[in-house]
C-alpha cells in the first residue's frame, strides 16, 4: 500500500498498520484488545484501521518506550495531541493561513 493510500483514508489489515507504522503485531494487538486503538471488525483477521490511526499508534508507541509510560497513559497524551492539532487546523483555517 502506498503512503498516498494511506493518507487518502484506505481502511487498513492489522499487518498494513503495523508495516505503515513500523509496529510490532503484539504491541498493535493488545492495545486493540485494551481498547486503546479503535478497530472495526470482530475477529483479530476482521479488523480494519482507518489510515489516521497510523499517526495515532506511531504516536503512542513512540510515548510509551520515550517516558516509559504506560499504554493508558500513551493513549491520552495522543487523544490531547490529536485534539490540539484539530484546534490548530481549525484556527489556521480561520486565519486563512
Amino acid at each position: 500500500m502506498s503512503e498516498e493510500q494511506i493518507l487518502e483514508g484506505a481502511c487498513l489489515t492489522l499487518d498494513q498498520l503495523c508495516a505503515a507504522a513500523a509496529l510490532e503485531r503484539e504491541w498493535l494487538v493488545r492495545r486493540v484488545e485494551e481498547g486503546l486503538i479503535p478497530a472495526t471488525g470482530s475477529a483479530r483477521a476482521e479488523w480494519r484501521f482507518a489510515a489516521i490511526h497510523v499517526a495515532r499508534a506511531r504516536r503512542m508507541r513512540d510515548i510509551e518506550r520515550t517516558y516509559e509510560a504506560a499504554p493508558e497513559l500513551a493513549a491520552l497524551v495522543a487523544d490531547m495531541l490529536e485534539e490540539l492539532d484539530e484546534l490548530r487546523a481549525r484556527l489556521r483555517a480561520r486565519r486563512g493561513i
